[in-house]
């Protein structure tokens, strides 16, 4: 995958494209956290112990490694057009979606079929960043920002489908389903930008050459910081309204989920803007305030357990917001600091690293939270963006920081 910074001849359908391609992100991204969404209903039926709720997210999680490792070496993006790639992984993914509807729920077979779902996402996420790069035109922090934005969204959709009573489990997988069935048609119609070019092929034989570089070498640690903490966050943060609610004596059972919707959507806003800054005012300086801001609420909101909803809901936003802000910017760093022949091996190293250690925080919040409590829980997320902070910091000082945002590091 390659994300070319630069400035083409903006063409006639530009807008358009652009919007479908984030309208079929938000519409397949839907089948991320469906199992995180309709959990909660199942475990009214049957007990689900936390280790395999959390298994049932990080299955998917690893799928997604595995899946972009794979396309990568077989170099899928390039031996198919990506709107086919996009498509054959939308039907995929809605297919292995409804496949929960026939299985046991928290069984061994859906923790399979939710595997295959992340392999198939790996080519959602990074092939609708290649071709929304390819309309770059000196705004390519914006425009992956705003990919970014959508799949915020199109993770918190599934949250949205348990808000009224009428709403269960099984109905969750079928809409998540349905719309990325929907995607794979939509797709169909998107133009591809002047920019677009052949991705690098994965080559393990120049990783070590570009991992040598020592800001390449920063840029990656600040987003494993940034990861450490999100896809845990995401994960975990409907229990915890659900669990904080309950211990203030709220009687409202679609005031969770709502929460949550809102929580992570917000995250939208923060891509949007986030990206804007970066291209103004340099991508160091954004992921370090972004960091910044998350890591506080990390450090606080699970102390605020069964405290006021209200509060818990503002400090929620805002660390909906912060946490993914600086996101699209980590792939817009390797890009703009990675030599050519390299990008597209470093994007995809850097992806499943990321996503990699993902697995590690969301399976081990069961075991802090059941023994340590929320505030211990969501404090541990906070090392991440500390740790990234710093990688930032000393990216920020080195001297090849200026090749960041046209020189605006």
């Amino acid at each position: 995958m390659t994300l070319k910074y630069g400035s083409p001849p903006i063409t006639r359908g530009r807008t358009r494209s652009i919007g479908l391609i984030l309208l079929c992100q938000v519409l397949t991204l839907s089948v991320w956290f469906a199992s995180t969404a309709a959990l909660p209903s199942i475990a009214v039926l049957e007990h689900i112990s936390g280790t395999r709720m959390a298994a049932m997210t990080s299955a998917l999680q690893v799928g997604f490694v595995i899946g972009a490792l794979l396309s990568a070496l077989l170099n899928l993006a390039d031996r198919f057009d990506p709107r086919k790639l996009f498509a054959a992984s939308a039907v995929s993914a809605a297919a292995t979606t409804a496949a929960l509807l026939v299985v046991s729920p928290a069984g061994n077979e859906a923790l399979i079929f939710r595997f295959v779902t992340g392999m198939a996402l790996a080519g959602i996420y990074p092939v609708g960043m290649r071709m929304v790069a390819s309309w770059a035109a000196n705004d390519l922090g914006k425009l992956v920002g705003l990919l970014v934005g959508a799949l915020t969204v199109g993770s918190a959709l599934p949250h949205l489908f348990t808000i009224g009573e009428a709403w269960n489990w099984k109905l969750v997988y079928a809409v998540s389903a349905a719309a990325a069935l929907s995607a794979a048609a939509v797709v169909g119609f998107v133009k591809l930008g002047p920019a677009f070019t052949r991705a690098q092929e994965f080559d393990p034989r120049v990783l070590k050459a570009a991992l040598a570089k020592r800001p390449v070498r920063l840029a990656n640690l600040g987003y494993l910081g940034h990861m450490w903490e999100l896809y845990a966050m995401w994960a975990w943060i409907g229990m915890f309204f659900r669990a904080s609610f309950d211990a203030r004596g709220v009687d409202q059972p679609g005031l969770a989920p709502a929460a949550t919707f809102l929580v992570i959507a917000a995250g939208a806003l923060g891509a949007l803007f986030g990206g804007r800054l970066a291209d103004r005012h340099g991508r160091t300086a954004v992921t370090i305030w972004s960091m910044a801001i998350s890591g506080t609420c990390a450090l606080s909101i699970g102390w605020l357990f069964g405290g006021p909803p209200l509060l818990i809901l503002i400090v929620a936003v805002v660390w909906g917001i912060s946490i993914i802000a600086d996101s699209a910017q980590f792939s817009a760093c390797v890009v703009e600091l990675s030599p050519a022949e390299s990008v597209g091996t470093m994007l995809t190293t850097q992806i499943c690293m990321g996503f990699a250690l993902t697995f590690v925080t969301i399976q081990s919040m069961d075991f802090v939270v059941s023994h340590l409590g929320w505030g211990i829980g969501f404090s541990m997320l906070a090392v991440g963006p500390l740790f990234g902070c710093l990688a930032m910091w000393l990216l920020r000082r080195d001297p090849a920081s200026h090749l960041l945002a046209g020189g605006r590091k």
